[in-house]
């Protein structure tokens, strides 16, 4: 049966196979119909919606650049032009919407690029995996969004979280510290938003696995960040538990458009006021 639009939309956001399956020998075969393929979608409504969803970023930078307080901002960043960024994380970093995308809109006048490094689903302990390759390149800045995926459980009683605490803390000292000590590069780091327990338990998706995320589980990684004592941008309280409504998919986990452009813009805010 074909998925409804809001099915579909939610599958493009959260499952993106060019990312998942990104570091197989044969990902550069991964074209756009291919993708659609493996979600099951017709090939032209994947090229649409893709196309949609960019433009739905784009407009989001644009409406950002437009304010007064954001140019202000993005003039203070420490940043000299020609700069190279990396956004380190998971799918609210992957997102065709994310923050990330609309931060790299907004960057590209003063040359700035910024390089989006982020798999759907994955963990701090996957990470680790992956931040050899940003080691690789020497970027300027890491902005880090990760550990969101630590937190969640399955069942409808879990015992545990995918990660354990003391765990995700150790991982994100681990990654705190091969940056320091294998880079030059400037780092600032997210913790993850909260989420809406009701919507995530009951929505048609992840319930079908079983998944559930629980705000007092985001809410231990959000304070091992500040433990780490790296510069933070804690969106897990500047969002609210659970977020507005508006800043939420039906899902209660992932982001809406106006859920990126408020990351954006609260990133925007932190990260101009370091030094």
């Amino acid at each position: 049966m074909q998925p409804s639009l809001e099915q579909t939309r939610w599958l493009l956001k959260i499952l993106q196979p060019d990312k998942t399956l990104g570091s197989l020998p044969g990902a550069a075969a991964l074209t756009e119909p291919l993708c659609a393929a493996l979600l099951g979608l017709p090939a032209d409504l994947y090229a649409a919606e893709q196309a949609h969803m960019r433009e739905g970023a784009k407009e989001a930078a644009r409406a950002l650049a437009a304010e007064p307080e954001v140019a202000a901002m993005i003039g203070r960043l420490p940043l000299k032009d020609g700069a190279r960024v990396v956004a380190f994380g998971c799918s609210h970093t992957s997102d065709p919407q994310s923050w990330a995308v609309i931060l790299r809109e907004l960057m590209a006048p003063r040359g700035v690029t910024v390089e989006i490094n982020a798999v759907p689903g994955d963990t701090t302990t996957q990470g680790l995996i992956r931040i050899g390759q940003v080691v690789a390149q020497q970027p300027d800045w890491i902005l880090f969004l990760l550990g969101t995926n630590d937190a969640r459980t399955l069942g409808p009683t879990p015992s545990k979280t995918h990660v354990s605490a003391q765990e995700t803390e150790s991982n994100l000292r681990e990654l705190f510290a091969r940056v320091a000590h294998e880079t030059k590069a400037q780092c600032l780091w997210m913790s993850p938003p909260p989420v809406n327990e009701e919507l995530v338990k009951n929505h048609w998706g992840l319930s079908r696995f079983g998944v559930r995320f629980r705000n007092e589980d985001v809410a231990r990684i959000a304070e091992s960040l500040r433990r780490i004592g790296a510069p933070l941008v804690d969106l897990f309280t500047l969002l609210g538990a659970p977020p507005a409504p508006l800043l939420l998919m039906e899902d209660g986990l992932h982001l809406t458009l106006a859920g990126q452009k408020r990351l954006a813009l609260e990133i925007l805010r932190g990260w101009s006021k370091q030094s």
